[in-house]
């Protein structure tokens, strides 16, 4: 891609766009809310497919149980909103990257391939929100689709944190170096020190959605009973950030950097002659959230 095709695809496009979604839903509490913000979010947004990520921490025994509670809880969102798109839900990968030349073969990263090549006069924008294993995976296999879609990936620090030991990074490192080395458009969301500012509580949750809809009690539910001691304690909804920017980018500050190279250190290197993705660096934590909601509670 042509490095003013590249910048232009980094800007957003000023208008409804067509996305996908892909979020390892079962690891905590927020993908829930980005896949609940994405829905009801629909004159900003049409979500085409949704696949689940694998993931792997102490609520699952290893990258595919991962994956597979994700897809269950992704359809149970569906069921809570009564959406119709379970037959637009795909299981992703039921590993990581050997290297970066291997993709892992599933049906999320088939579907991502073939919805991307179809796309004619606008790009496919994929909401990511997880290691991006599936997404790696569709660009290894179909390399051509990277001229067809814009990647929105929350994961990785704030580029001047010292380290970059960061969940949906350090669960696939191979993957994520598919993305900042490959030259596909990239929006890059850091958690700590950009996305770590969307704090909420779960009075202001019980306040804004309990009692609203069905979605709105399962949400602050979930926040409710993550904690084994809520005293004086808040969250992090970190994933509502990608959905979010696609919304109204006015709420973030964000530039062109050039690509970042991940060290074996996992540490943020950078090099002057290598593409351009755009870096946010700031968010408006209270206009994001008055407008998730208002979308929630409607």
């Amino acid at each position: 891609m042509k490095q003013t095709e590249l910048i232009h695809r980094l800007n957003h496009p000023g208008r409804k766009v067509r996305i996908v979604i892909d979020s390892d839903t079962y690891n905590e509490v927020d993908d829930q809310f980005a896949l609940a913000y994405a829905l009801k979010s629909p004159s900003a947004i049409s979500v085409e497919a949704i696949y689940a990520a694998p993931f792997y921490n102490d609520r699952v025994s290893g990258p595919e149980e991962g994956m597979e509670k994700s897809y269950e809880e992704i359809l149970k969102i569906l069921s809570l909103m009564n959406v119709s798109l379970e037959d637009r839900v795909f299981k992703g990968s039921r590993s990581c990257l050997p290297d970066r030349r291997s993709p892992v073969e599933s049906d999320a990263a088939s579907d991502l391939a073939a919805r991307a090549i179809a796309m004619e006069d606008e790009p496919l924008y994929v909401v990511a929100i997880g290691a991006p294993t599936n997404i790696a995976s569709a660009i290894l296999m179909k390399p051509e689709i990277i001229n067809k879609i814009v990647i929105i990936w929350l994961g990785g620090q704030a580029h001047h944190f010292s380290y970059n030991d960061e969940f949906n990074l350090r669960q696939d490192v191979s993957s994520v170096r598919v993305l900042f080395d490959s030259g596909v458009p990239l929006v890059q969301i850091p958690c700590k020190g950009v996305a770590s500012h969307l704090i909420t509580t779960v009075p202001e949750l019980e306040y804004y959605l309990s009692g609203k809809s069905a979605i709105g009690d399962y949400l602050a539910d979930i926040v409710r009973n993550y904690a084994e001691n809520a005293f004086g304690w808040s969250k992090v909804i970190w994933d509502i950030s990608a959905v979010a920017w696609l919304i109204n980018p006015g709420w973030f500050s964000s530039s062109l950097v050039h690509s970042p190279v991940i060290s074996d250190e996992l540490r943020w290197s950078f090099d002057r002659r290598r593409h351009f993705i755009r870096y946010v660096d700031f968010l408006d934590r209270d206009s994001i959230y008055a407008d998730l909601f208002r979308s929630l509670a409607d």
